[in-house]
């Protein structure tokens, strides 16, 4: 019989734990409990590797993964821009079509990673192949990579190995994975029109500014006659960007390079939208979107077989902040007795009409497809706001945009007039 001990980090690996403070508290740590050849239990730390290298490792030297867990160090900070992600979607939709056509699971992933060129996406398919065929379940494999495989996908797969029905599972998540997929979608498209409208819009009254109004300027210099305040104000703006074009150029430079860095990065966009969120025009709704996505995944994973209480605790991710918090008390009040459309009500997570719903589906036990029915009707009424808004935006930013660009005109042309007045 063994015993657990803590064992060095094994060979290979202590260049990286002995590497520069600076570059440890930029990377992840990784611990890995596993049994050596010998059979004893030991437990190794790895940094800047993911979950899944450190497994490849690890079986390569002979050990035995018995669990991982892993962690930010202090000061961590995000991958690099040019990592590339798992495409979950598509390798679901791949591994359904070749289960469904007969194939086992190893066969289907052994066919996927033929076909795979991406890098990044062979690695993971090799992963999962290695530890497939040292006998451990599909769900447990998954599991060792919450990068690449986010919890919900992992506890559906799970309760799909008890019944044996993996297609069905993975047709049911690609079905709530696409009605997230077909919002965004909308979202991104509405939005496209009114960007690009504010950059056509900017870059002319740049141009105004700082190569038409200089223009202007030398003409009234010489006239010598008073300007109008606004026009002298706007002519010595207009002078200033044309005679110090270097600094606005790289001012502009420098906005744009903080604005791009900010959406190429995951926490930049995630600032960026909770600062966009956080309007009350936009906050009302995205509560309401978030609740779509909540009632989904606690109905893919009550179709799955998970329980009500552990399916509303594995989605809690989906919603905001003080959500999540309501959350708590109506999980709280769900364990106690209450049903969950009193509590979902209680806790102001739910409509009336996800209130009614959701009560027939307690009466006739179709829980499932009522929550399914909810987040329906809630995506459907989203789908119709988003329409609306951007068929109002459109119009409202042309306006804005038509009247910035004639008050620059009209202040340029204001002293002519004062002149063909005075001419008069």
């Amino acid at each position: 019989m063994t015993t657990a001990t803590h064992a060095p980090v094994p060979p290979g690996t202590q260049g990286t734990v002995n590497g520069s403070a600076r570059a440890a508290t930029a990377q992840t740590l990784v611990r890995a409990k596993v049994q050596a050849p010998d059979g004893s239990l030991q437990t190794s730390e790895w940094r800047g590797l993911s979950e899944a290298e450190v497994v490849r490792k690890l079986v390569a030297r002979g050990f035995r993964v018995l669990a991982l867990e892993s962690g930010a160090t202090a000061g961590a900070r995000e991958a690099p821009l040019g990592r590339e992600r798992f495409a979950l979607q598509l390798f679901s939709q791949e591994l359904l079509a070749l289960l469904d056509a007969g194939l086992n699971l190893t066969e289907a992933l052994e066919t996927l990673l033929a076909k795979e060129r991406q890098e990044a996406a062979r690695r993971v398919l090799s992963d999962l192949l290695q530890a497939l065929r040292e006998g451990r379940s599909f769900s447990d494999v998954l599991e060792l990579m919450p990068q690449h495989f986010p919890q919900v996908y992992v506890a559906t797969v799970r309760a799909s190995e008890r019944t044996g029905d993996l297609p069905q599972a993975l047709a049911r998540y690609i079905a709530y994975q696409t009605q997230f997929e077909t919002i965004r979608k909308k979202l991104i498209s509405a939005a496209i029109y009114p960007a690009m409208l504010l950059v056509v819009g900017g870059f002319v009254t740049l141009f105004l500014l700082g190569y038409v109004v200089p223009r202007f300027a030398v003409v009234y210099e010489s006239s010598g006659r008073d300007l109008p305040w606004m026009s002298a104000a706007l002519l010595g703006f207009g002078r200033a960007i044309y005679h110090h074009w270097q600094i606005a150029l790289a001012g502009l430079f420098a906005v744009v390079g903080t604005l791009g860095m900010l959406v190429l990065r995951p926490l930049g966009r995630q600032w960026l939208l909770d600062q966009v969120l956080r309007l009350p025009f936009f906050a009302h709704r995205a509560d309401e979107f978030r609740l779509a996505r909540f009632y989904r995944a606690v109905s893919l994973l009550l179709a799955a077989g998970i329980s009500l209480h552990r399916a509303m605790g594995m989605v809690t991710g989906l919603l905001s902040r003080a959500q999540q918090s309501r959350l708590t008390q109506c999980r709280l009040a769900v364990e106690q007795g209450q049903s969950l459309s009193v509590a979902l009500i209680a806790a102001s997570l739910a409509n009336p009409v996800a209130e009614s719903l959701i009560r027939v589906g307690e009466r006739s036990g179709q829980m499932a497809e009522m929550l399914e029915r909810t987040a329906q009707f809630v995506d459907d009424d989203f789908a119709r706001w988003v329409d609306w808004t951007s068929r109002l935006l459109e119009p409202v930013l042309m306006t804005v945009i038509g009247v910035v660009i004639g008050v620059v005109v009209v202040l340029m042309y204001l002293p002519i007039f004062d002149l063909a007045g005075s001419l008069q």
